[in-house]
């Protein structure tokens, strides 16, 4: 069984974690199943155990030929291999621990070198649960970065486990090795001073020059699961995923079947290390001496150990291919696996299930309120309502965060520079829609010799103009209520946190000040919509998925721990949308009809709007009533004529 959880750091967002490894997850399985990971033939050990290359069964391994010389057409690697133990053979188990592949005689072994032994373990028997708890000396070649080696010494009960033993049988008894220490890169910490005043950092740390390349270490975890598969039954060797071919170990003596093709395997004993988690890692080195060991032995089944085995090993070399020089394609430390593990054991299922599902809403409310944003842009045709200033500070805001991500870009996905990048071009491409830019020259004394200037795409109606008016109002208020705080900040954060250098400071600075007020930025749009006395120029849609994210957030926020402050923060953005609900709720607009500013709803087409726009005459056009009363007075008119010349 997996060790308790250690808590994570306060104020971690487990909503990120799990759409960051929801990709990964989906990346990773996907190539398993392209390079089908379960292409082995698994048939249980009370069905028909006929061997995939014969018609004939695998006879016993006690009925094999008794010579190489009677067995035709001998293959090295056998095509077929079958259980050589029966299933409810009664096992003795012994682990031993050394710096060495090489075992002496057990008898010459140190005591205290046998941290398991275990007698009658019966396969297949599933209510027989064992747990093993012990500690153990560290050698010396192990605290200087030696490898640390598990010996499993495995019999049939009253056998004999020494190989060395005159009275060893390779019938009844089989040895197999394992690591139990593992050689990773550490993490990249990133030496950090204070900019003012005394600094925890020494000269001599100052000199130290950065190492090239990732730095590897040896870790230890103190649990693993010792799992027997009984339910292996008949295998195809050459088919077998390599993960799972490497916890096979065949019969030593390569005996076959009559065929030559087909052999015989030793039970399966499976060291599971999938739940190993990095942060219960010790770093092995010369100040550790003894470490403890927790190991868990049951029987597992088959499905379950193939994809243990399959996914484990796969996130092992993700691991290694992120320590290499070159790290992964996509970026990233190799550690979103870690975090899913970790979500898996430490939060309940059922509120795992709901964090799942509501996981996905959330990504589905981004997408539409993505859909819903860009539709409304595209169809917006003035500047009403519209404040440009916001515009222009969600670019600014997001370019701080592309480049915070930039400074801390060891555990940064580039999946996720990508979007923030996609982001900012989505805010300028708003301001080209509002406004034209322009670049003119700089007026003489300026420093620049061009300057960025903002034109109007056309002359600006009345309401467009009290917009801009409005929008400049609701910037002064904000600018008093925002540099202030910038400010107080950036002095505490210069007096009392560390920096990387000047410029991590300002970007650290801004992007803290951003998390923390951009919410700021939706109050000169509230402003705008009371001065106007409407709402019909907010893009209704795109803000409600936007604010039903929030609540997503919220929900986050309260089932997952994190300081008492932290959760009200998040309440901040329920303010605005509260705010906007009881504008919407008082400048009522009907979405049916053209609007007074020339909108007819937020994601109507030009077609719909001339479709559903009222019919009006002309002012000089004439009713039907009128024409019918024309005619009447015409046809009068000739027939009066035409009587007047008959007289």
């Amino acid at each position: 069984m997996p060790e308790a959880r250690a808590p994570e750091p306060e104020g971690s967002s487990m909503r990120s974690k799990i759409q960051t490894v929801a990709q990964s997850v989906g990346l990773f399985l996907l190539v398993q199943f392209a390079i089908k990971q379960f292409t082995s033939t698994v048939v249980p050990q009370n069905a028909n155990t006929s061997a995939p290359s014969t018609s004939s069964p695998i006879p016993a391994f006690e009925a094999r030929p008794n010579s190489a010389g009677v067995v035709d057409s001998y293959n090295p690697i056998p095509q077929a291999v079958a259980p050589i133990w029966p299933m409810d053979s009664a096992l003795d188990i012994s682990i031993y621990v050394s710096p060495s592949l090489v075992m002496p005689s057990l008898a010459k072994v140190p005591k205290d070198s046998l941290v398991v032994e275990e007698k009658g373990f019966t396969i297949g028997d599933w209510k027989d649960k064992r747990e093993i708890d012990t500690s153990f000396p560290v050698p010396k070649e192990v605290q200087n970065n030696g490898t640390l080696w598990a010996h499993f010494y495995v019999a049939l009960s009253g056998s004999a486990l020494d190989p060395l033993a005159k009275n060893y049988d390779v019938a009844k008894a089989y040895h197999f090795f394992r690591p139990l220490n593992q050689y990773r890169a550490k993490k990249k910490i990133a030496k950090t001073k204070k900019l003012l005043g005394s600094s925890d950092v020494t000269e001599a740390d100052e000199e130290d020059p950065e190492p090239k390349g990732p730095i590897i270490a040896s870790y230890y975890h103190p649990n693993f699961t010792l799992a027997v598969i009984p339910d292996s039954g008949v295998m195809n060797y050459p088919s077998l995923h390599p993960a799972v071919r490497s916890s096979v170990n065949l019969e030593t003596t390569g005996a076959r079947d009559e065929s030559g093709q087909n052999g015989w395997y030793y039970p399966i004993l499976f060291v599971n290390t999938f739940w190993q988690l990095r942060d219960h890692m010790t770093e092995l080195n010369t100040t550790v001496t003894r470490l403890p060991l927790h190991v868990s032995l049951n029987n597992l089944n088959n499905w379950k150990f193939s994809i243990f085995a399959s996914v484990d090993e796969g996130m092992k070399q993700t691991q290694q291919k992120a320590a290499a020089p070159g790290g992964l394609p996509s970026g990233g430390d190799g550690s979103e696996f870690e975090q899913l593990k970790s979500i898996l054991l430490d939060t309940n299922a059922y509120l795992l299930g709901t964090t799942v599902v509501v996981s996905l809403l959330h990504m589905v409310f981004e997408m539409l309120a993505f859909s819903s944003d860009i539709s409304h842009w595209r169809n917006k045709k003035d500047n009403v309502g519209i404040s440009v200033r916001t515009i222009l500070a969600n670019v600014f805001m997001q370019t701080v965060i592309f480049l915070y991500l930039l400074d801390n870009n060891e555990n940064t996905s580039w999946m996720i520079l990508f979007g923030q990048g996609m982001g900012i071009l989505i805010e300028a491409w708003k301001i080209t829609k509002t406004v034209d830019v322009r670049i003119r020259p700089a007026p003489q004394g300026s420093w620049l010799p061009y300057l960025i200037q903002f034109e109007d795409k056309h002359k600006l109606s009345e309401t467009e103009k009290k917009t801009q008016e409005y929008d400049e109002i609701a910037f002064k208020y904000l600018y008093m209520v925002a540099v202030p705080l910038l400010l107080a900040y950036a002095v505490y954060s210069v007096l009392y946190d560390t920096h990387k250098g000047w410029y991590s400071f300002v970007i650290t600075t801004l992007v803290g000040s951003v998390y923390a007020y951009g919410f700021l930025m939706m109050v000169p749009s509230l402003y705008i919509n009371y001065r106007l006395k409407s709402v019909a120029h907010m893009p209704a849609k795109a803000m409600t998925y936007k604010f039903l994210n929030t609540f997503i957030d919220d929900l986050f926020a309260w089932t997952i721990k994190m300081p008492t402050l932290h959760r009200l923060a998040t309440l901040r953005d329920d303010v605005i949308f509260f705010i906007y609900l009881y504008q919407s709720w008082k400048y009522k607009v009907d979405y049916t009809r053209v609007n007074e500013f020339g909108q007819g709803g937020d994601d109507e087409e030009v077609e719909e709007k001339t479709a559903n726009k009222p019919l009006t005459a002309p002012p000089d056009a004439k009713t039907d009533k009128a024409v019918e009363a024309e005619k009447a007075s015409g046809r009068e008119g000739k027939e009066a004529g035409g009587g007047k010349k008959r007289k």
